[in-house]
């Protein structure tokens, strides 16, 4: 992603100044800007939170909640108002947004257990689509929480039409498109190379005949 957008930037610098870049990207330091939360958080307060899966050390409620299907349906309230919409919308409780122990986001974080023992009471009475179904009309932000069975299922992959069928040495096979999609181009998509199928076209391509391929062959270089 650092590296891509690195690229971008050095274009659009080339196209207003004409001057080149190098681009450098450690994975490390990548790795390190994306857990920029808990790493000011330990650096400013001492302390490193604690592991949270799929909470928010400092956002409350902020995970995966349980529904009557049995499918968990994570829900992200980030705002006072969005625990507003939470509370009457979804959960039925107009009182809640008041209340002094779920007013603000910090008493939420506060008595976080409270809190996330209170949604899950109302989730697991509710269907998947029905709770989906008040939460899209509280616009409370949420998703479903799928397994890799769900997410091959997933109905926005086929109305996006991402799929395609890529051959392959045991069978036409199912394959996602890039997620980059440039409009009027439809980006290849070949068949899977049967082991060493393309050994001998990439040396020649390198410059070696055919007999230096053969002494490779021999010697267990190449196979």
């Amino acid at each position: 992603m650092y590296a891509f957008s690195g690229v971008l930037a050095a274009l659009v610098r080339r196209g207003t100044t004409g001057a080149g870049a190098s681009v450098e990207v450690s994975m490390f330091d990548a790795v390190a800007e994306w857990m920029s939360q808990p790493m000011y958080t330990t650096l400013y307060t001492g302390a490193a939170p604690p592991r949270a899966r799929l909470s928010h050390p400092v956002i409350a409620p902020y995970d995966a909640y349980p529904t009557a299907d049995g499918v968990d349906v994570v829900i992200g309230v980030q705002s006072d108002p969005g625990w507003a919409a939470l509370a009457t919308g979804v959960l039925d409780r107009p009182d809640l947004v008041a209340d002094p122990d779920y007013a603000t986001n910090m008493a939420r974080v506060r008595n976080r257990e409270k809190v996330d023992a209170l949604v899950a009471s109302v989730t697991s009475r509710l269907g998947r689509d029905e709770l989906l179904r008040r939460l899209d009309g509280a616009g409370v932000p949420n998703a479903t929480l799928n397994d890799g069975h769900g997410l091959v299922a997933h109905p926005q992959l086929a109305e996006r039409d991402r799929w395609r069928d890529v051959g392959s040495p045991v069978g036409d096979i199912r394959a996602l498109l890039p997620p980059i999609t440039l409009a009027g181009a439809e980006p290849r998509m070949d068949p899977v190379p049967a082991h060493g199928e393309h050994t001998d076209a990439v040396l020649a391509e390198l410059g070696r005949d055919a007999g230096t391929v053969a002494r490779l062959r021999a010697a267990g270089v190449v196979g």
